[in-house]
Protein backbone atom coordinates (compact mmCIF):
# COMPACT_ATOMS: atom_id res chain seq x y z
CA UNK A 1 0.00 0.00 0.00
CA UNK A 2 1.47 3.40 -0.96
CA UNK A 3 2.23 5.75 1.90
CA UNK A 4 0.72 9.21 1.51
CA UNK A 5 2.44 12.14 3.18
CA UNK A 6 -0.05 14.35 4.97
CA UNK A 7 -0.36 18.00 4.04
CA UNK A 8 0.48 18.92 7.64
CA UNK A 9 3.77 17.01 7.61
CA UNK A 10 4.70 18.58 4.25
CA UNK A 11 3.93 22.01 5.70
CA UNK A 12 6.07 21.29 8.78
CA UNK A 13 8.92 20.07 6.59
CA UNK A 14 8.71 23.22 4.46
CA UNK A 15 8.71 25.39 7.57
CA UNK A 16 11.74 23.51 8.90
CA UNK A 17 13.60 24.13 5.64
CA UNK A 18 12.59 27.80 5.81
CA UNK A 19 13.91 28.15 9.35
CA UNK A 20 17.18 26.47 8.32
CA UNK A 21 17.55 28.89 5.41
CA UNK A 22 16.81 31.86 7.68
CA UNK A 23 19.46 30.70 10.15
CA UNK A 24 22.02 30.23 7.35
CA UNK A 25 21.25 33.74 6.11
CA UNK A 26 21.70 35.21 9.61
CA UNK A 27 25.10 33.52 9.96
CA UNK A 28 26.21 34.67 6.49
CA UNK A 29 25.05 38.27 6.96
CA UNK A 30 26.51 38.33 10.47
CA UNK A 31 30.02 37.77 9.12
CA UNK A 32 29.98 40.78 6.80
CA UNK A 33 30.91 43.43 9.34
CA UNK A 34 33.94 41.68 10.79
CA UNK A 35 35.33 41.17 7.27
CA UNK A 36 34.51 44.68 6.06
CA UNK A 37 35.79 46.70 9.02
CA UNK A 38 39.48 45.70 8.54
CA UNK A 39 39.23 46.79 4.89
CA UNK A 40 37.78 50.14 5.95
CA UNK A 41 40.51 50.58 8.56
CA UNK A 42 43.11 49.69 5.92
CA UNK A 43 42.11 52.73 3.91
CA UNK A 44 39.03 51.87 1.83
CA UNK A 45 36.05 54.20 2.04
CA UNK A 46 32.92 52.43 3.40
CA UNK A 47 31.02 53.20 0.19
CA UNK A 48 33.82 51.67 -1.85
CA UNK A 49 33.61 48.47 0.22
CA UNK A 50 29.84 48.39 -0.38
CA UNK A 51 30.39 48.92 -4.11
CA UNK A 52 32.91 46.08 -4.26
CA UNK A 53 30.54 43.83 -2.33
CA UNK A 54 27.43 44.51 -4.41
CA UNK A 55 29.18 44.68 -7.79
CA UNK A 56 31.09 41.46 -7.16
CA UNK A 57 27.89 39.69 -6.14
CA UNK A 58 26.05 41.12 -9.18
CA UNK A 59 28.71 39.66 -11.49
CA UNK A 60 28.38 36.25 -9.79
CA UNK A 61 24.58 36.37 -10.25
CA UNK A 62 24.68 37.78 -13.79
CA UNK A 63 23.90 34.43 -15.51
CA UNK A 64 20.70 34.19 -13.45
CA UNK A 65 19.74 37.74 -14.47
CA UNK A 66 20.06 36.74 -18.14
CA UNK A 67 17.99 33.61 -17.52
CA UNK A 68 15.18 35.56 -15.83
CA UNK A 69 15.25 38.63 -18.10
CA UNK A 70 11.46 38.44 -18.47
CA UNK A 71 11.25 39.92 -14.95
CA UNK A 72 12.35 43.28 -16.38
CA UNK A 73 9.05 43.49 -18.23
CA UNK A 74 6.83 41.78 -15.66
CA UNK A 75 8.01 43.27 -12.34
CA UNK A 76 10.18 46.38 -12.94
CA UNK A 77 8.97 48.16 -9.78
CA UNK A 78 9.82 45.16 -7.58
CA UNK A 79 13.32 44.89 -9.05
CA UNK A 80 13.97 48.62 -8.66
CA UNK A 81 12.68 48.69 -5.08
CA UNK A 82 14.69 45.63 -4.07
CA UNK A 83 17.85 47.10 -5.60
CA UNK A 84 17.41 50.53 -4.01
CA UNK A 85 16.29 49.46 -0.52
CA UNK A 86 17.24 45.84 0.13
CA UNK A 87 20.65 46.11 -1.55
CA UNK A 88 22.03 49.64 -1.95
CA UNK A 89 20.23 51.27 1.00
CA UNK A 90 20.85 48.57 3.61
CA UNK A 91 24.47 47.98 2.68
CA UNK A 92 25.49 51.62 2.26
CA UNK A 93 23.92 52.74 5.55
CA UNK A 94 25.24 49.75 7.49
CA UNK A 95 28.83 49.96 6.25
CA UNK A 96 28.91 53.72 6.77
CA UNK A 97 27.60 53.16 10.32
CA UNK A 98 30.18 50.54 11.26
CA UNK A 99 32.97 52.90 10.19
CA UNK A 100 31.84 55.13 13.10
CA UNK A 101 30.45 52.73 15.72
CA UNK A 102 31.22 49.12 16.78
CA UNK A 103 29.91 46.28 14.59
CA UNK A 104 27.68 44.90 17.35
CA UNK A 105 26.07 48.27 18.08
CA UNK A 106 25.44 48.96 14.39
CA UNK A 107 23.69 45.63 13.94
CA UNK A 108 21.68 45.88 17.15
CA UNK A 109 20.29 49.21 15.95
CA UNK A 110 19.70 47.83 12.46
CA UNK A 111 17.69 45.00 13.99
CA UNK A 112 15.01 47.33 15.16
CA UNK A 113 13.78 46.43 11.66
CA UNK A 114 11.65 43.45 12.79
CA UNK A 115 9.75 45.79 15.09
CA UNK A 116 9.40 48.29 12.24
CA UNK A 117 7.95 45.53 10.06
CA UNK A 118 5.19 45.36 12.66
CA UNK A 119 4.47 49.04 12.01
CA UNK A 120 4.19 48.25 8.31
CA UNK A 121 1.68 45.48 9.08
CA UNK A 122 -0.42 47.77 11.30
CA UNK A 123 -0.39 51.11 9.49
CA UNK A 124 0.23 50.24 5.83
CA UNK A 125 -1.42 46.84 5.48
CA UNK A 126 -3.99 47.92 8.11
CA UNK A 127 -3.97 44.57 9.89
CA UNK A 128 -4.50 44.50 13.67
CA UNK A 129 -1.64 43.66 16.02
CA UNK A 130 -1.73 42.41 19.57
CA UNK A 131 -0.96 44.29 22.76
CA UNK A 132 2.01 41.99 23.32
CA UNK A 133 3.42 43.13 19.99
CA UNK A 134 3.27 46.75 21.12
CA UNK A 135 5.06 45.78 24.35
CA UNK A 136 7.76 44.16 22.21
CA UNK A 137 8.33 47.39 20.33
CA UNK A 138 8.61 49.36 23.60
CA UNK A 139 11.16 46.83 24.89
CA UNK A 140 13.19 47.09 21.67
CA UNK A 141 13.32 50.88 21.89
CA UNK A 142 14.22 50.75 25.61
CA UNK A 143 17.00 48.27 24.88
CA UNK A 144 18.29 50.55 22.14
CA UNK A 145 18.51 53.38 24.66
CA UNK A 146 20.84 51.20 26.76
CA UNK A 147 22.93 50.20 23.76
CA UNK A 148 23.63 53.82 22.77
CA UNK A 149 23.99 54.93 26.43
CA UNK A 150 21.54 57.83 26.31
CA UNK A 151 22.32 58.66 29.96
CA UNK A 152 25.82 59.79 28.93
CA UNK A 153 24.62 61.99 26.08
CA UNK A 154 25.04 59.20 23.48
CA UNK A 155 28.19 57.17 23.99
CA UNK A 156 28.66 56.75 20.23
CA UNK A 157 28.88 58.92 17.14
CA UNK A 158 25.35 60.34 16.57
CA UNK A 159 25.79 60.17 12.78
CA UNK A 160 26.77 56.51 13.06
CA UNK A 161 23.59 55.84 15.04
CA UNK A 162 21.45 57.65 12.44
CA UNK A 163 23.08 55.65 9.65
CA UNK A 164 22.33 52.41 11.50
CA UNK A 165 18.69 53.51 11.89
CA UNK A 166 18.65 54.21 8.14
CA UNK A 167 19.82 50.63 7.57
CA UNK A 168 16.96 49.42 9.78
CA UNK A 169 14.40 51.32 7.69
CA UNK A 170 15.85 49.93 4.45
CA UNK A 171 15.83 46.43 5.90
CA UNK A 172 12.06 46.70 6.34
CA UNK A 173 11.98 47.00 2.55
CA UNK A 174 14.13 43.86 2.31
CA UNK A 175 11.67 41.75 4.32
CA UNK A 176 8.54 43.18 2.68
CA UNK A 177 9.83 43.03 -0.91
CA UNK A 178 11.30 39.53 -0.45
CA UNK A 179 7.75 38.33 0.26
CA UNK A 180 6.21 39.94 -2.83
CA UNK A 181 4.44 37.36 -4.98
CA UNK A 182 4.92 34.48 -2.53
CA UNK A 183 1.18 33.71 -2.69
CA UNK A 184 1.00 33.81 -6.50
CA UNK A 185 2.00 30.16 -6.96
CA UNK A 186 3.56 29.47 -10.34
CA UNK A 187 3.17 33.15 -11.26
CA UNK A 188 5.41 34.31 -8.40
CA UNK A 189 8.60 36.10 -9.53
CA UNK A 190 11.58 33.79 -9.24
CA UNK A 191 13.49 34.79 -6.05
CA UNK A 192 16.89 34.18 -7.66
CA UNK A 193 15.96 36.48 -10.55
CA UNK A 194 14.78 39.17 -8.11
CA UNK A 195 18.07 38.95 -6.19
CA UNK A 196 20.16 39.04 -9.39
CA UNK A 197 18.44 42.14 -10.74
CA UNK A 198 18.33 43.74 -7.30
CA UNK A 199 22.11 43.40 -7.10
CA UNK A 200 22.50 44.84 -10.63
CA UNK A 201 20.28 47.81 -9.76
CA UNK A 202 22.15 48.30 -6.47
CA UNK A 203 25.52 48.14 -8.24
CA UNK A 204 24.37 50.76 -10.77
CA UNK A 205 23.16 53.14 -8.06
CA UNK A 206 26.29 52.66 -5.94
CA UNK A 207 28.56 53.24 -8.94
CA UNK A 208 27.13 56.74 -9.23
CA UNK A 209 27.27 57.39 -5.48
CA UNK A 210 30.58 55.72 -4.57
CA UNK A 211 32.60 56.76 -7.67
CA UNK A 212 34.86 53.68 -7.60
CA UNK A 213 37.37 55.28 -9.97
CA UNK A 214 38.55 57.31 -6.96
CA UNK A 215 39.10 54.17 -4.83
CA UNK A 216 42.49 53.31 -3.35
CA UNK A 217 42.82 50.08 -5.37
CA UNK A 218 46.31 49.11 -4.05
CA UNK A 219 44.68 48.36 -0.65
CA UNK A 220 43.23 45.19 -2.20
CA UNK A 221 46.70 43.88 -3.07
CA UNK A 222 47.92 44.15 0.51
CA UNK A 223 46.79 42.88 3.90
CA UNK A 224 44.39 44.18 6.52
CA UNK A 225 44.73 44.00 10.30
CA UNK A 226 42.21 41.80 12.14
CA UNK A 227 42.98 42.36 15.84
CA UNK A 228 46.72 41.93 15.34
CA UNK A 229 46.55 39.30 12.59
CA UNK A 230 47.39 40.27 9.01
CA UNK A 231 44.84 38.87 6.55
CA UNK A 232 45.00 39.22 2.73
CA UNK A 233 42.54 41.94 1.72
CA UNK A 234 41.39 39.96 -1.32
CA UNK A 235 40.45 37.03 0.94
CA UNK A 236 38.27 39.31 3.09
CA UNK A 237 36.66 40.68 -0.07
CA UNK A 238 35.96 37.16 -1.39
CA UNK A 239 34.21 36.29 1.89
CA UNK A 240 32.12 39.46 1.74
CA UNK A 241 31.03 38.84 -1.87
CA UNK A 242 30.45 35.08 -1.94
CA UNK A 243 29.28 34.31 1.59
CA UNK A 244 28.06 37.55 3.18
CA UNK A 245 26.24 38.71 0.03
CA UNK A 246 25.41 35.99 -2.53
CA UNK A 247 24.76 33.17 -0.04
CA UNK A 248 23.18 35.53 2.50
CA UNK A 249 20.67 37.07 0.06
CA UNK A 250 19.75 33.77 -1.61
CA UNK A 251 19.06 31.95 1.66
CA UNK A 252 17.39 35.03 3.17
CA UNK A 253 14.90 35.64 0.36
CA UNK A 254 14.09 31.92 0.05
CA UNK A 255 13.43 31.79 3.81
CA UNK A 256 11.00 34.73 3.65
CA UNK A 257 9.14 33.01 0.79
CA UNK A 258 8.78 29.82 2.86
CA UNK A 259 7.94 31.55 6.14
CA UNK A 260 6.78 35.19 6.23
CA UNK A 261 8.44 38.59 6.78
CA UNK A 262 7.49 38.40 10.47
CA UNK A 263 8.87 34.92 11.19
CA UNK A 264 11.97 35.41 9.05
CA UNK A 265 12.57 38.71 10.88
CA UNK A 266 12.58 36.88 14.23
CA UNK A 267 15.28 34.43 13.09
CA UNK A 268 17.23 37.25 11.42
CA UNK A 269 17.64 38.89 14.83
CA UNK A 270 20.27 36.21 15.49
CA UNK A 271 22.50 38.05 13.02
CA UNK A 272 23.12 40.74 15.61
CA UNK A 273 24.18 38.14 18.18
CA UNK A 274 26.43 36.35 15.66
CA UNK A 275 28.05 39.59 14.52
CA UNK A 276 28.63 40.78 18.10
CA UNK A 277 30.30 37.49 19.07
CA UNK A 278 32.44 37.49 15.91
CA UNK A 279 33.46 41.13 16.51
CA UNK A 280 34.46 40.19 20.06
CA UNK A 281 36.49 37.14 18.97
CA UNK A 282 38.04 38.47 15.74
CA UNK A 283 38.20 42.25 16.21
CA UNK A 284 38.56 42.57 19.98
CA UNK A 285 35.47 44.81 20.28
CA UNK A 286 33.93 44.74 23.74
CA UNK A 287 30.61 46.09 25.01
CA UNK A 288 29.87 47.20 28.55
CA UNK A 289 27.45 45.26 30.75
CA UNK A 290 24.56 47.75 30.24
CA UNK A 291 25.09 47.58 26.49
CA UNK A 292 25.00 43.77 26.52
CA UNK A 293 21.79 43.85 28.57
CA UNK A 294 20.34 46.49 26.25
CA UNK A 295 21.21 44.41 23.21
CA UNK A 296 19.47 41.39 24.74
CA UNK A 297 16.39 43.52 25.42
CA UNK A 298 16.40 44.76 21.80
CA UNK A 299 16.38 41.17 20.54
CA UNK A 300 13.73 40.04 23.03
CA UNK A 301 11.53 43.01 22.14
CA UNK A 302 11.88 42.35 18.42
CA UNK A 303 11.08 38.67 19.00
CA UNK A 304 7.95 39.43 21.03
CA UNK A 305 6.79 42.03 18.50
CA UNK A 306 7.12 39.69 15.55
CA UNK A 307 5.91 36.47 17.15
CA UNK A 308 2.80 38.34 18.30
CA UNK A 309 1.99 39.72 14.84
CA UNK A 310 -0.94 38.17 12.97
CA UNK A 311 -0.04 35.50 10.44
CA UNK A 312 -0.10 36.29 6.76
CA UNK A 313 -3.48 36.38 5.22
CA UNK A 314 -5.41 36.97 8.44
CA UNK A 315 -7.24 40.27 8.51
CA UNK A 316 -7.90 40.11 12.23
CA UNK A 317 -6.67 38.28 15.31
CA UNK A 318 -7.44 34.56 15.36
CA UNK A 319 -10.57 33.67 17.33
CA UNK A 320 -10.45 31.30 20.26
CA UNK A 321 -11.94 27.80 20.09
CA UNK A 322 -14.91 28.82 22.22
CA UNK A 323 -15.69 31.77 19.96
CA UNK A 324 -15.53 29.51 16.91
CA UNK A 325 -18.00 27.03 18.46
CA UNK A 326 -20.38 29.83 19.44
CA UNK A 327 -20.24 31.27 15.94
CA UNK A 328 -20.91 27.86 14.39
CA UNK A 329 -23.90 27.31 16.71
CA UNK A 330 -25.39 30.68 15.78
CA UNK A 331 -25.06 29.86 12.11
CA UNK A 332 -26.93 26.57 12.60
CA UNK A 333 -29.74 28.30 14.51
CA UNK A 334 -30.06 30.88 11.76
CA UNK A 335 -30.25 28.14 9.12
CA UNK A 336 -32.97 26.36 11.11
Amino acid sequence: MPVHTSQGSQSNRGRGVGLGLALASAVAFGGSGVAAKPLIQAGLDPLHVVWLRVTGAALVMLPLAVRHRALLRRRPALLAGFGLLAVAGVQACYFAALSRIPVGVALLIEYLAPALVLGWVRFVQRRPVTRAAAVGVVLAVGGLACVVEVWSGLGFDPLGILLALGAACCQVGYFVLSDQGSEAGDEAPDPLGVIAYGLLVGAGVLTVVARPWTMDWPVLTGTADMDGTRVPAVLLLAWIVLVATVLAYVTGVLSVRRLSPQVAGVVACLEAVIATVLAWVLLGEHLSAPQIVGGAVVLVGAFIAQSSAPVQGSAEPVASAGEEEESELSAREAAA
